[in-house]
């Protein structure tokens, strides 16, 4: 059986493109660009909570890097390195080959370079950290949201929500399964649109723990409300998935997991923000606007409104 440093030298020693000095030392040596920020952002992936115990190690490696490169892209920011820090019940060569292939195809598809970690024995978590860099002062935060804003979500969010509940609650998709579980398992960072937002967004975030609680970020940091249409919802792959209206508008809403950018932007930068989506070859939907009044409210196809709430999940709630 493989111990730890025979682990790290034959699964997490690859090859790196713009820094100095990867693994093998006690750190790693990077060099920020002059005029830029660096950006830093960990996110830890634990079994029985964020994944289960049977899942496949190659998507999850590259999930967990998707995850972490997907947060830079929500401050349109260019990923640079990443180190991944694992807790291992025992000492699993196969899967823990399998977990860095997966890990390590995600970074070559960014451009990011594995750089260090860490293994330890513990129950199974994976803990990544990923740096990048921002021209200085033009990150796109959270609390940039302004009065009139068009509100802004990418891709199909809400099918990664109905993956889960096909593998949780055993809810039938038909053909959609298996595009619902490809959502869950492998989700996509949008560094591509992130970047094209630069100094285009004025608030900005991925989406994982749902449009209504993370819509709520936003709107906390920025001390504004928002309204959304009813009309305008993306829900028509979700109904096609799963034929029942109120599981589609939850999962869309609530679900959680999409890894998808939500954003604000001027009303005048629809055109090139529909302009890009084209380009890239990606959905874009306008979901509402923001307003002066706080709270958020969601404009029903019958005219009449209705109060939502902007609830995130929460690790400690009880």
């Amino acid at each position: 059986m493989a111990g730890e440093f025979e682990l790290i030298a034959r699964h997490f020693s690859t090859p790196t493109h713009h820094t100095d000095l990867g693994v093998g030392d006690d750190a790693a040596l990077m060099r920020v660009a002059p005029g830029m920020q660096l950006v830093v952002s960990s996110d830890m992936l634990v079994e029985g909570t964020h994944f289960l115990p049977d899942a496949n190690p190659y998507l999850l490696g590259w999930k967990t890097a998707a995850v972490n490169i997907s947060d830079l892209a929500a401050m349109a920011a260019t990923p640079r390195w990443i180190t991944l820090a694992l807790a291992l019940p025992a000492a699993d060569e196969a899967w823990v080959g399998t977990l860095a292939r997966g890990f390590h195809a995600c970074c070559m598809e960014y451009g990011v370079d594995w750089v260090g970690g860490d293994t330890t024995r513990g129950p199974r978590n994976l803990c990544a950290t990923i740096f990048g860099e921002v021209p200085q002062g033009e990150a796109v935060r959270r609390d940039g949201a302004q009065v009139g804003d068009d509100i802004w979500v990418s891709g199909e969010p809400g099918m990664a929500a109905l993956g889960l509940a096909a593998l949780l609650e055993g809810v039938g998709l038909g053909a959609f399964r298996d595009p619902c579980l490809l959502h869950l398992h492998k989700p996509i960072p949008r560094v591509e649109l992130g970047l094209a937002l630069r100094g285009v967004a004025h608030a900005m975030l991925d989406v994982s723990d749902g449009i209504l609680g993370d819509l709520g970020h936003i709107l906390e940091r920025s001390g504004v409300g928002a309204e959304l249409d009813e009309a305008a919802l993306p829900l028509a792959p979700l109904l096609q998935a799963c034929g029942d209206a109120a599981r589609a508008q939850r999962a869309l809403l609530a679900g959680g997991d999409d890894y998808e950018l939500l954003f604000t932007a001027a009303p005048g930068r629809a055109a090139y923000i529909r302009s890009e989506a084209a380009r890239l070859e990606l959905p874009i939907h306008r979901l509402g606007r923001i307003t002066a009044e706080h709270g958020v409210r969601l404009h029903q196809v019958d005219g009449a409104f209705r109060e939502l709430k902007p609830a995130s999940y929460d690790h400690f709630a009880t």
